[in-house]
């Protein structure tokens, strides 16, 4: 099985696992497909970061103060990207390296 090319349009956080995974591990075309949305949404984590970096942890709104709307979001998208890495049966070390326990190294 040959490496599978990276998607256009990935963010620096969804090229950086794309790399650790899809370079390393040959990926057949159920596994891509989920990689690739775990690529993407580590992006969409990486962009609603920005926008609390930016506006900060609270939303001030006519009702009062309470946590901005992107917390939730942000929360949800790491709940969603947790299942996808299960799904493809990768852990992250304090290092953030993937470590597969199922995927077969190019070549293999």
């Amino acid at each position: 099985m040959k490496k599978s090319p990276m998607p256009p349009k990935l963010g620096e956080s969804g090229r950086a696992l794309w790399r650790q995974v899809a370079e390393e591990f040959a990926i057949d075309e159920h596994e891509r497909l989920v990689l690739v949305r775990a690529c993407r949404t580590l992006d969409l984590i990486d962009q609603l970061q920005a926008v609390v970096d930016r506006e900060g942890l609270i939303a001030e709104s006519s009702q009062g103060s309470r946590a901005h709307p992107a917390l939730t979001e942000m929360r949800q998208q790491q709940l969603v990207l947790v299942r996808l890495l299960k799904t493809l049966r990768l852990e992250f070390g304090e290092q953030q390296q993937a470590k597969p326990t199922t995927l077969r190294s190019v070549g293999a």
